[in-house]
C-alpha cells in the first residue's frame, strides 16, 4: 500500500465516516439513500442543523469524507432502497 493512500485513509478515519455515523443514527424521518454523501454535502453546503436532519454530525473535513461515502452509499444502495421500500432483510452470518 502506497503511503499517499494510506495517509488518505488515515484522515478519513479522523474525520469519521459520515456513511457510518448515519447508519449508526436510526434517526426516524432521516434520509436513507446516498445519507452519507448527503450529510456531507449539507455541511459543505453550510447546513446549520446535521443532528436535527440526519440524527449525526457532519467529519470534521466533509470534503476529505465525500468520495468515501459515495462510494459506501453506492455499494450500500440495494439495501437502502430496500430499507425505504420497507423490505425487511434479515441477514446472518459468520463462520
Amino acid at each position: 500500500m502506497s503511503k499517499a493512500l494510506l495517509g488518505v485513509l488515515m484522515l478519513l478515519h479522523i474525520g469519521g465516516c459520515a456513511s457510518v455515523r448515519t447508519l449508526d443514527a436510526a434517526k426516524p424521518g432521516a434520509p436513507v439513500v446516498y445519507s452519507g454523501t448527503r450529510l456531507d454535502w449539507y455541511a459543505l453546503q453550510g447546513g446549520c442543523c446535521a443532528q436535527d436532519r440526519f440524527g449525526a454530525q457532519p467529519p470534521r473535513y466533509p470534503g476529505l469524507d465525500l468520495p468515501a461515502s459515495a462510494l459506501l452509499d453506492t455499494l450500500l444502495l440495494p439495501l437502502s432502497v430496500l430499507t425505504v421500500l420497507g423490505v425487511g432483510v434479515q441477514a446472518n452470518g459468520g463462520l
